[in-house]
């Protein structure tokens, strides 16, 4: 079963802003009105827990709880499949009717937006083994509104085998290297463009933040309290990204349908593109048996002065302040976050552990591939914590499409990036 998550995978910050008025971090349970910690009763867990989840996920949850249910035989997990498409209107509209299930799998972007919806983590369940980006995610006010589940990051996905034919002995770890490798594709393989970068359109600054963070720039300071989104190390990272454009290296107006950066790699028309590990398997299946020994990963190349980080994401596990069995559906989701069940869990839908003990496991350290992935999420950053960010994310989308297909300059877009976001303000 082959995912077609890119675009699902940055869904999740579309849903935020539409899910609470107001911008910026939730206020304090104190604040708020919020609903206490559960703390978790003696015992196996009993009742019914109502389940909602999104893509392969939602269709592969229910056969997998099974062993769950046998542990605990008083129980019955019911597992409802969401579409992503249609995700942020079912959750809210649950939210405000109050008929929301006992646990919803939410994107990491979303936490702003649904933080007023959850109960806070019980102190039972222990994150301090998660990577901890993803704790970030769940963070308000010194509490945790959910768990970790699964966590994701952008490496870059490449013909090896072409690799050897356009003189290289290995992937280049830096931006110098990765041009003349998308240039080298073009000239001595046949490739039609050496890489595959977004050129505009929903989240396309957002799929090229891993060069400009791994050029040092940020897009807010520490706390977040300031925009930071036409530094220097911003623009020269998108006019490296420019010249890919301008020299031909890349399409200005690639083909975005689902699977279409898989099938040109597969072919060689496009040997080069950034995505995350739920490719491994779709490559494998469309090149065919002997095809997952022509392409392989690696970390995204570092900036001039740089080091290489990428995007962070992945989903997490919340109880709503509205289910009906809260300590079951807690149950539940410690059990889904014990790193033997998340190496399964792996092995099922391709799922990278957010618990960093799990990637001691065989299942994950079978593929030399996967490792990349594990390496990657050493050096990664997530998107702002805040619901102004959909907001500002769709204004540089906008900017970026008019740089890279429009040949607008880049210090202009990202003065008036910064003006578009300075307006809009943080909320804190």
């Amino acid at each position: 079963m082959i995912r077609h998550r890119l675009q699902a995978a940055f869904a999740v910050a579309a849903a935020s802003a539409l899910l609470v008025s107001g911008c910026g971090r939730a206020e304090s349970p104190e604040q708020t009105g919020g609903a206490a910690a559960t703390e978790l009763s003696d015992g196996p867990a009993t009742g019914t827990v109502t389940v909602w989840a999104q893509g392969t996920e939602g269709e592969a949850l229910q056969d997998f709880v099974k062993p769950f249910e046998e542990a605990n035989p008083d129980v019955q997990v019911e597992v409802t499949a969401v579409p992503w498409d249609s995700a942020q209107n079912k959750y809210q509209t649950a939210i405000a009717g109050g008929t929301t299930p006992d646990i919803g799998m939410l994107g990491s972007d979303w936490m702003p937006g649904f933080r007023s919806a959850l109960t806070p983590v019980p102190d039972d369940i222990d994150t301090s083994d998660v990577f901890p980006f993803a704790v970030e995610s769940t963070q308000f006010d010194d509490a945790r509104y959910a768990v970790p589940w699964y966590v994701e990051t952008r490496v870059i996905f490449y013909r090896t085998d072409l690799l050897q034919e356009a003189g290289f002995d290995e992937f280049p770890a830096d931006w110098e290297g990765l041009k003349d490798l998308a240039r080298a594709y073009q000239e001595d393989t046949g490739a039609e463009f050496g890489i595959s970068l977004p050129s505009g359109g929903w989240n396309s600054f957002l799929g090229g933040l891993p060069f400009a963070w791994s050029n040092g720039a940020e897009v807010m300071n520490e706390d977040q309290t300031e925009w930071t989104l036409d530094s220097p190390e911003m623009v020269e990272s998108l006019s490296y990204l420019n010249s890919f454009f301008e020299e031909g290296l890349a399409d200005k107006s690639p083909d975005t349908e689902s699977g279409s950066a898989s099938a040109d790699l597969v072919s060689g028309a496009v040997p080069m593109f950034l995505s995350g590990p739920w490719d491994i398997p779709g490559l494998e299946l469309a090149g065919g048996e002997g095809f997952e020994d022509k392409f392989g990963v690696a970390t995204v190349p570092a900036g001039p002065d740089g080091t290489s980080t990428s995007f962070a994401a992945g989903a997490n596990l919340g109880v709503f302040e509205d289910a009906e069995n809260p300590d079951a559906a807690w149950k539940l989701i410690q059990w889904l976050s014990e790193p033997d069940v998340q190496a399964r869990w792996f092995e099922a839908v391709n799922d990278l552990p957010a618990q960093q003990s799990a990637w001691d496991d065989e299942a994950l350290t079978a593929d030399p591939r996967v490792a990349v992935f594990g390496e990657q999420l050493q050096s990664v950053k997530i998107a702002p914590t805040l619901v102004s960010w959909t907001q500002v994310s769709a204004a540089a989308d906008t900017q970026v499409e008019q740089i890279f297909r429009g040949g607008k300059d880049v210090e202009d877009a990202l003065a008036e990036l910064q003006s578009t976001a300075d307006s809009l303000g943080t909320g804190q």
